[in-house]
């Protein structure tokens, strides 16, 4: 049994994160947590933080209530499945500690969020609170974006610069995950020029290559001045259907999924990424 946390604010943002969450571990024996947060700083003014808190509890159990309530018949109508059980929870807190307390009292395995919420700024590929939680909550996250749409998992590319080595935990959820849909994983080293690998590298590559052997992968190099552009030819000529990192490489992985969208990279608006931490 999988317990997985998906947030939402009732947005059609955090809608979509659902259904494709819902398709995603069709499959599986899930547990499911809607978590909505309600943050401390939309009800407490000034020294008001008791009437506040009594605001807030009498604002869940309506407006917010009945908002989860409709949440949840649209999932049934939509996504009835037998090995997926709902819970609901609501959260006063800032929304990074409401997160983490879900964690810890569910034991989640995985969380579910879209890039962007109800007031997410269209000029960023991921939303504040979303990005607060690929990079300080210690959880694998599946980031779903604004357009995507589920189709079954067969190809995966996994961007790396080999200068970190991948642990036993980082290669077993690979492993799971690639198992899982029958799927084959890319490894996609990008670099500005075409040079050796340092011996840390091979080192690191030797080890991806032996640690996945018991699932179909491949090796792939591409020389670019644009790390974006280069993820998005591989994503389009491979037609990849989800890009998996390592939060840990943040300045590579930075560099891929937090940037202004200056330019038009569909693979922030389309594709999933899987996000692990160690």
């Amino acid at each position: 049994m999988k317990n997985v946390l998906i947030p939402t604010d009732f947005s059609e943002n955090s809608w979509r994160a659902i259904c494709y969450g819902m398709s995603f571990l069709k499959d599986k024996e899930c547990k499911f947590y809607l978590l909505h947060v309600l943050a401390h700083h939309q009800y407490i003014h000034g020294d008001n933080m008791y009437n506040s808190a009594l605001a807030v509890k009498s604002i869940a159990t309506n407006e917010h209530i009945q908002m989860m309530e409709a949440l949840i018949t649209r999932i049934k109508n939509q996504f009835l499945n037998s090995k997926h059980t709902i819970e609901t929870v609501f959260e006063t807190t800032f929304f990074v500690d409401g997160i983490r307390k879900q964690i810890e009292e569910h034991e989640v395995d995985l969380i579910i969020m879209g890039t962007k919420g109800a007031t997410g700024l269209k000029e960023l590929t991921v939303g504040s609170n979303t990005g607060d939680v690929i990079t300080k909550v210690k959880c694998p996250v599946l980031v779903v974006p604004e357009d995507a749409n589920y189709s079954t998992i067969k190809e995966i590319v996994f961007p790396t610069d080999y200068n970190i080595y991948y642990k036993s935990r980082i290669i077993d959820t690979i492993t799971e995950v690639v198992n899982s849909y029958r799927a084959t994983l890319h490894v996609l080293h990008v670099a500005k020029k075409e040079k050796e690998l340092t011996e840390l590298q091979l080192k690191n590559k030797d080890y991806l290559d032996d640690s996945l052997e018991d699932i179909k992968h491949s090796f792939h190099f591409l020389s670019h001045e644009n790390i974006e552009q280069a993820v998005q030819s591989f994503v389009e000529n491979r037609e990849i259907d989800l890009i998996t990192m390592v939060a840990k490489n943040l300045n590579f992985f930075q560099r891929i999924l937090f940037r202004p969208l200056v330019e038009k990279i569909t693979y922030h608006t389309k594709i999933p990424f899987l996000i692990l931490h160690e």
